[in-house]
């Protein structure tokens, strides 16, 4: 589609779309592994799984009016923007378990939605209230 929306850079298209497209393999791995962690370190943690097709959506390419290339192109922005969405819930989910303390306040960065149920940073006394809850429900569950 940007070939046809910018002709005149045509020629940067093509010397682009090798290394955009190279970025396919780095994908796949990422998806191999993330899928690995995912299903065995949230059954371990007890964290309800990602429900993955809520992230990847691959329906573009059915569109009629698009040329072969455009299809192929659809399906792989769908592919590669869905994956590292997924990748960022899982990620997401598993901050959540193992920290949940917002970072220190920075000019410019901008916290993930995420962190808004998160303890401000340096607050010790919340950090404390909060690990020793975990630790009682962890006792509690072993009783069981």
């Amino acid at each position: 589609m940007d070939y046809k929306k910018f002709p005149e850079k045509k020629f940067n298209h093509i010397l682009g779309s090798p290394f955009i497209y190279a970025m396919i393999f780095p994908f796949f791995i990422l998806d191999f592994f993330l899928e690995i962690y995912h299903q065995i370190c949230f059954r371990l943690y007890g964290l309800p799984l990602v429900n993955r097709a809520n992230y990847i959506l691959i329906d573009r390419h059915k569109l009629a009016y698009l040329e072969p290339i455009d299809k192929v192109n659809c399906v792989y922005c769908g592919y590669a923007n869905g994956l590292l969405a997924y990748a960022t819930e899982i990620a997401a989910q598993t901050e959540k378990y193992w920290c949940g303390i917002k970072h220190k306040e920075n000019p410019g960065y901008i916290p993930p939605k995420h962190h808004d149920a998160f303890i401000q940073y340096g607050d010790e006394e919340a950090f404390r209230s909060i690990s020793e809850q975990a630790s009682e429900e962890c006792k509690l569950n072993q009783v069981k």
